[in-house]
C-alpha cells in the first residue's frame, strides 16, 4: 500500500496501525536502497499521501472485506 502513490498515510495508518515514521523505516528496511530513494522522492510533500490534503474524496479502490 505505502508503494501506491494514491494510498493515503491515513489509510494505512487506519488499517494497519502504522505512523508515517514507521511506514517509512518499513520501506528502508525492505527496498533496495534506489528504490527507496525513488519513493521518498515521489512522495516527499506529495498531497495525495495526506488525506488532508487531498483535493478529491474517490480514487482510492477499496475491497468490502478490508477493515475501517
Amino acid at each position: 500500500m505505502a508503494w501506491e502513490d494514491r494510498t493515503t498515510f491515513d489509510a494505512i495508518r487506519q488499517q494497519f496501525g502504522l505512523e508515517p515514521g514507521q511506514v517509512i523505516k518499513l520501506m528502508r528496511a525492505n527496498l533496495k536502497p534506489n528504490s527507496f530513494r525513488l519513493w521518498r522522492k515521489r512522495t516527499d510533500g506529495r498531497t495525495t499521501k495526506h488525506l488532508v490534503k487531498r483535493s478529491f474524496k474517490v480514487g482510492r479502490f477499496r475491497c468490502p472485506n478490508q477493515k475501517g
